[in-house]
């Protein structure tokens, strides 16, 4: 009983498989393409082989076994084959900015020591580290020494030569005093001005005054030291406006130009926004790069010197698609492009990108509008007629470019 349940099973398991190869195809290999096929079925029914052809119109999404793999093929895409469905979106070309992103830190305009135009003891200190000054401040007083009494001397004889000379022109206007008289006596008082005014002069050099604006810092002189010329009463720190120094690589110096508008963002998450003011003419032999300068407003001092920063500077704009990423694809040569349709009928265009955001990715070698297929792109080829449906503005497109920003993020 045991043998005979065994080889009942084993027969069915043949049968089953017999009955499974004989739905498929035989091929013969070397025989070219398409060629060298033939149903199993045949080498049992002699006439299958001659009127399976004649049956390939069997019903929709019915397989035929008695036909080759070819001819499959064939059934499937020859000019009787439904088109194949696909989903576009109408892109036009529209300006798109070009920005360049610096790395940099930023930098005080001027760092300037104040020196005195004179020697003397310090006898006064009118500035502490981090004060904020302003033009004309004094930061340093200079001992007088005999600078006052030089000046009330040089005063005195001032008004001895102006009374000398008001005395002869009056005898002069009497005609009392020869004319010629006078170049005396007005050389004479032009002489005491002058004197005057160097003591007057040399009497104000005591107190050391700062030129700019800016905030006090090392080195500041203390009280009882000795200045000369060339040595610093106290540093002052230009911080308004302020600068963001960076390089510009050879391959965008073209772009730049002096007034562009920037964006920059320190470490500390300050951001202000600034303009070009700098750009060298020569490049840095290491890097290859040009330096550049923005100046950016900093009224209140916020913004520190020797701050890492990055600035995003805006240099116009290009002709550009805004695509989502999921569009792109590769043909058969490894190029990069999308698929659109024309006149019903497939496109490939070769693109370039530019640029991405979280918006999309910005290409280039597209029409100025194109309908480019989003859904179905890979189950079609260029040349193929194909029924497509423009889905633009509706649901679905809006739907395809919250995805694009999706992948984006």
């Amino acid at each position: 009983m045991r043998a005979i349940y065994s080889y009942g099973v084993a027969g069915a398991i043949v049968i089953v498989g017999a009955l499974w190869l004989g739905s498929g195809t035989f091929v013969a290999g070397g025989n070219g393409p398409g060629n060298g096929e033939k149903p199993i079925i045949a080498f049992f029914d002699k006439n299958a082989e001659t009127t399976h052809t004649a049956e390939a119109g069997h019903a929709a999404g019915e397989i035929d076994p008695k036909l080759t793999i070819a001819e499959r093929v064939a059934e499937a895409s020859g000019a009787e084959a439904p088109l194949q469905s696909v989903r576009t979106e109408t892109y036009t070309v529209q300006p798109m900015p070009v920005e360049v992103p610096l790395r940099g830190r930023t930098k005080a305009k001027s760092v300037v020591s104040i020196t005195p135009e004179t020697q003397g003891v310090v006898t006064a200190v009118n500035a502490v580290k981090g004060q904020v000054v302003k033009p004309g401040d004094v930061l340093c007083t200079l001992d007088e020494g005999t600078r006052a009494a030089a000046v009330a001397q040089a005063e005195a004889t001032l008004a001895q030569a102006q009374t000398s000379f008001d005395s002869n022109k009056a005898l002069r206007d009497k005609g009392l005093a020869a004319a010629n008289t006078g170049i005396a006596a007005e050389a004479a008082l032009r002489q005491a001005q002058t004197a005057f005014d160097q003591a007057k002069l040399e009497f104000d050099r005591a107190k050391v005054t700062t030129k700019i604006g800016g905030v006090a810092q090392d080195p500041i002189a203390t009280v009882g030291s000795v200045l000369s010329p060339g040595q610093a009463c106290a540093t002052v720190v230009e911080l308004d406006p302020m600068l963001f120094v960076a390089n510009v690589p050879e391959a965008r110096i073209a772009r730049a130009e002096l007034g562009l508008p920037a964006k920059v963002t320190t470490v500390t998450g300050q951001t202000v926004e600034g303009k070009v003011s700098f750009i060298a003419s020569l490049a840095d032999e290491a890097t290859r790069s040009f330096p550049i300068e923005i100046e950016i407003p900093n009224k209140d001092g916020k913004v520190l010197s020797g701050v890492t920063a990055t600035a995003t500077v805006s240099m116009g704009t290009l002709p550009a698609h805004l695509l989502p990423q999921s569009v792109l694809t590769l043909d058969d040569n490894g190029a990069l492009g999308v698929r659109a349709v024309k006149d019903g009928v497939v496109e490939f265009y070769a693109v370039t990108i530019i640029s991405d955001s979280r918006e999309g990715v910005w290409v280039t070698g597209l029409p100025p509008t194109v309908d480019v297929i989003t859904m179905g792109q890979e189950y079609v080829v260029p040349g193929q007629k194909v029924n497509a449906t423009n889905v633009t503005g509706t649901p679905q497109s809006e739907g395809t470019k919250a995805a694009a920003e999706g992948v984006q993020s």
